[in-house]
C-alpha cells in the first residue's frame, strides 16, 4: 500500500457520515466532504506524515498534486500541508507553475488563503525577482483567486510587506463587484496597518475604494 492509499484507508476509517452535511453547507457545497473535523483530520494527517516521512520528502510535489486533485476537501487540505512542509528552503523557479496549480483549482477562500500567504508569499520571498512577472500575471488574470493572491500574498512580510506593490495591487482591483475581491483588498489593509496604520490610513481616505474595503481596513485603526 503506498502512502497515499494509506492515507486514504486511514480516512475512510474514521469518516464521519453525521457531520459531512454540515460541512458540505458550510462550504456551499461546492465540495464532497468525509465529515473530518480539523482536529480529526490534522491529528490524523500528523500520524500519517510521521510514518511516510522520508517517502513524501522524496516526492513530495507529485504527492500534493495527487491529493489534490482527489474528490473530497480533507484530501485538498493535506495536499496543501504536505507541500507547505517539505517544501521549505526547497523552492525550486518551476515551482510557480504548481503553486498556481493550486490556486485555480479546486478554488475557494479555505484553501486560496493558505497557498496565497505561504506557498505563494514563500515562493516570492526565496525569488524575489519573480515578483513583477508573477504578480502581473496573476493581478492582470480574470480568474479572481488569481488576482486576490496577488493582493494578499504578502500577508506574512509584516514589516518587510512593499507598500507601494500592495497600494498598486489594491488601486487597480478598487472597483471590483467581487466580494472576495473587496474582502482581500480590506484584509490585506488592515493586517499591514499594524505596522503602518497612518499610511494605511492616508491611502484608504485618498482612495474611492468600496465600502466594505474601506471598512475592512480601518477596522483594528481609533
Amino acid at each position: 500500500m503506498t502512502a497515499i492509499e494509506e492515507l486514504q484507508e486511514l480516512f475512510r476509517q474514521h469518516r464521519k457520515p453525521e457531520q459531512v452535511e454540515a460541512m458540505e453547507n458550510y462550504m456551499k457545497n461546492n465540495f464532497q466532504f468525509l465529515g473530518l473535523k480539523t482536529d480529526s483530520r490534522r491529528g490524523l494527517f500528523t500520524e500519517w506524515y510521521k510514518k511516510h516521512e522520508q517517502e513524501i520528502k522524496a516526492d513530495f510535489r507529485s504527492i500534493a498534486q495527487q491529493l489534490f486533485e482527489m474528490p473530497y476537501r480533507e484530501f485538498h487540505y493535506c495536499g496543501m500541508e504536505v507541500l507547505i512542509k517539505a517544501i521549505k528552503k526547497n523552492y525550486r523557479k518551476e515551482d510557480i507553475h504548481l503553486i498556481e496549480f493550486f490556486l485555480i483549482n479546486q478554488s475557494w477562500w479555505d484553501t486560496v488563503d493558505v497557498v496565497a500567504k505561504y506557498l505563494l508569499g514563500g515562493y516570492l520571498q526565496a525569488f524575489p525577482e519573480e515578483i513583477p512577472t508573477v504578480i502581473e500575471h496573476f493581478s492582470a488574470s480574470d480568474n479572481l483567486w488569481l488576482n486576490r493572491s496577488a493582493i494578499i500574498f504578502q500577508l506574512s512580510y509584516k514589516a518587510n510587506t512593499d507598500f507601494d506593490l500592495l497600494k498598486a495591487e489594491c488601486y487597480k482591483h478598487k472597483d471590483s463587484k467581487e466580494f472576495f475581491i473587496q474582502k482581500a483588498i480590506g484584509w490585506a489593509l488592515r493586517d499591514y496597518s499594524r505596522f503602518n496604520p497612518e499610511g494605511v490610513r492616508t491611502f484608504v481616505e485618498n482612495t474611492d475604494l468600496k465600502p466594505l474595503s474601506k471598512r475592512e481596513a480601518l477596522r483594528n485603526l481609533p
